[in-house]
């Protein structure tokens, strides 16, 4: 199946669910009352995936709030933020920009941030690959026991939309063969799009989660959703998606899905935008083709921690949603 340019209604999924917690608290806390929900495996040595993002985006996860949750988690005390170097020539191209670029933003006040592919790379393999079997990483990533994917959900130039999927497919792969392996075709470094990029993305997210096994757990911000990526930064478009709040799974599929299912809920003015970046870049494609892998459940139960702990509906979820507000 591929219809990546098609949402497909719940009522047509199949399958087992999955648990997916929500909060509306765009807030540290709100992030920690998520987490503590998914974080039973995260022990060891812990890498947290982050988009650090480009000098001065203005969307990114704000430092100081995933500052607050690494002081107060306590599986976080030792955790350090991990990244790699891009394949597009940019300020995060070499890991000295790159360095440079964390520091602008504020990533080294208050953690030490491993570029996984400073020192070389690292196959792994992929299992039931149809693309690779085996995907170019940095080669620290092994030096780690368990992986907390701090994702910020928006839009994106070239697979529709970032959740954790591209945060961890994209974001592990090491900035020279790994992206390569993902993007360039016959000649052309972006030659890849549609179908067949999503499917790739997808297939590197599967070598790192497959890694980790059970130690790697999921948590979407859904805050300043520009249509574009954060690797845009301040030349991202505007903000004209309304926040939503914060979602936690240990089920990469399900927690993608339920973001993209919120993002449907919204009224047409609220979520035009967003919906046609998804659908003429056949962004759904990453949510099939992960069920598909067996990555993950398309179908799920919504669960609402700031109300007891109550069963939700995406639409009932985004009810009441106010008009863009920035958050800082």
């Amino acid at each position: 199946m591929k219809d990546g340019n098609r949402y497909i209604p719940v009522e047509e999924r199949t399958g087992n669910e999955s648990i997916v917690y929500f909060t509306r608290d765009l807030s540290p806390a709100g992030i920690m009352k998520a987490y503590e929900k998914v974080n039973a495996n995260i022990t060891g040595r812990v890498a947290v995936k982050l988009h650090t993002g480009e000098p001065k985006g203005p969307n990114i996860i704000p430092p100081a709030w995933v500052k607050e949750v690494l002081e107060k988690e306590p599986s976080l005390k030792d955790a350090r933020i991990v990244e790699t170097n891009t394949f597009y020539d940019g300020d995060r191209y070499t890991t000295e920009q790159h360095r440079k670029t964390l520091e602008v933003n504020g990533w080294t006040d208050f953690c030490e941030v491993d570029i996984m592919d400073e020192d070389g790379t690292i196959d792994l393999p992929v299992a039931g690959g149809k693309w690779f079997d085996h995907m170019t990483h940095g080669s620290h990533m092994t030096g780690y026991d368990s992986m907390f994917v701090l994702t910020h959900f928006k839009g994106h130039m070239m697979g529709g939309f970032g959740g954790s999927n591209k945060n961890i497919g994209i974001g592990c792969a090491d900035g020279r063969i790994g992206k390569g392996m993902i993007h360039a075709k016959d000649g052309d470094d972006w030659g890849v799009v549609e179908e067949e990029l999503m499917e790739k993305i997808t297939e590197s997210t599967k070598a790192s989660i497959d890694y980790f096994g059970k130690n790697i757990t999921y948590v979407n911000v859904m805050r300043n959703m520009s249509v574009s990526c954060d690797c845009e930064g301040i030349e991202a478009a505007p903000v004209v998606t309304p926040n939503v709040g914060i979602l936690a799974s240990t089920d990469i599929c399900a927690i993608d899905t339920a973001c993209v299912d919120l993002i449907y809920a919204m009224c047409e003015k609220d979520h035009h935008d967003l919906v046609e970046r998804i659908e003429t870049r056949h962004g759904h494609r990453q949510l099939s083709y992960m069920h598909e892998l067996g990555m993950g459940n398309s179908r799920y139960i919504l669960i609402d921690l700031d109300h007891n702990n109550v069963l939700l509906t995406p639409e009932k979820a985004v009810e009441g949603v106010k008009p863009f507000v920035l958050i800082k």
